[in-house]
């Protein structure tokens, strides 16, 4: 395949020596093509050398690289990784090789990076977006995630950004007693993306136990009648207040591996959006306001807004 700014497919060369069998002259090709007369000539001596197999797409990789970095110095550098779990800079003094060719060197051998190690035993110990293995539940309420994001309140008057943003008036702000949090609960379907959130005085598990039974209630007023499966991190309001409403409604309660928040993705991107497309996108001149403005931006999120993972179509699309 052709690379994105090339000038000719195959069928353009084939292009090339059909108009220069019809008597057509190269300068003449070259002009209707849109490309020199010494690309035109080069087809031309391809075609006339090797038949049309010449015009087909070939590496640009040169045959030799006289300046590669030899198998031993690379078969040192990743010996240096795995034994001492050294950073480029380290075994580039101790190699002689340029940092930025290590890092290379390390790439081409599919070496993770250090800060996804264990730095003891060597051993992954964090996703990555190169090893994380997406996954999508068949049907709706199969599997639900679910989470809380802490929001800092906004003063009355807005905060140091609707105030100018400036330092001055950052300063004073700091200056002031903490107005405290809100705290934002969400419920995500794994299979739809159907979300539902609300902004609550705390994380306490009779507050998520609270919000858990209402969005239940959400969810199946949008056709999801039945959740199969709840998962949550550890906290200890999820791992124990939630037991009675999912043994009541039948749904089995999974938790993520600790410290793993990527396991509870879906949630933890939804806590994404929700922070720069809501919380953050305008300017609130008080608490009030942007509380107010989540549930019209639910709505408009689960039946308008555009999702990259359903083909582009909303949540409410797929049910």
């Amino acid at each position: 395949m052709s690379h994105a700014n090339a000038r000719l497919t195959v069928r353009g060369r084939l292009l090339i020596v059909e108009r220069r069998r019809q008597g057509w002259r190269q300068a003449h090709i070259a002009a209707a093509m849109g490309v020199s007369r010494k690309c035109v000539r080069y087809w031309l001596h391809r075609f006339a050398t090797e038949g049309e197999a010449g015009l087909a797409d070939r590496s640009s990789r040169p045959h030799h690289s006289p300046t590669k970095t030899p198998p031993e110095v690379e078969a040192k550098v990743v010996a240096l990784r795995l034994a001492e779990r050294r950073g480029r800079d380290q075994i580039a003094a101790e190699t002689g090789v340029p940092a930025r060719t290590v890092s290379r060197v390390l790439a081409r051998h599919h070496m993770p990076h250090l800060a996804v190690l264990d730095p003891m035993t060597g051993e992954r110990i964090r996703s990555s977006k190169a090893t994380a293995v997406r996954y999508e539940r068949d049907r709706p309420g199969e599997l639900v995630h679910m989470d809380v994001k802490k929001l800092g309140r906004i003063p009355d008057g807005g905060g140091w950004r609707g105030q100018g943003g400036s330092t001055s008036n950052h300063q004073s702000r700091t200056n002031k007693s903490p107005i405290g949090y809100d705290y934002v609960h969400s419920l995500v379907d794994d299979h739809s993306r159907l979300a539902y959130s609300e902004i609550l005085p705390d994380e306490k598990g009779t507050t998520c136990a609270a919000f858990l039974a209402r969005a239940i209630s959400y969810f199946a007023a949008h056709g999801i009648t039945r959740i199969e499966r709840l998962m949550t991190d550890n906290a200890w309001a999820y791992r124990y207040s939630l037991r009675e409403i999912c043994t009541a409604r039948g749904i089995q309660q999974k938790f993520i591996k600790p410290h793993c928040p990527w396991q509870n993705g879906k949630v933890e991107r939804l806590n994404r959006t929700l922070a720069t497309e809501w919380a953050y996108r305008q300017v609130f001149t008080s608490n009030d306001e942007r509380a107010a403005a989540l549930a019209p931006w639910i709505e408009h999120y689960n039946t308008h807004r555009r999702h990259q993972a359903l083909d582009g179509q909303p949540p409410i699309s797929r049910l």
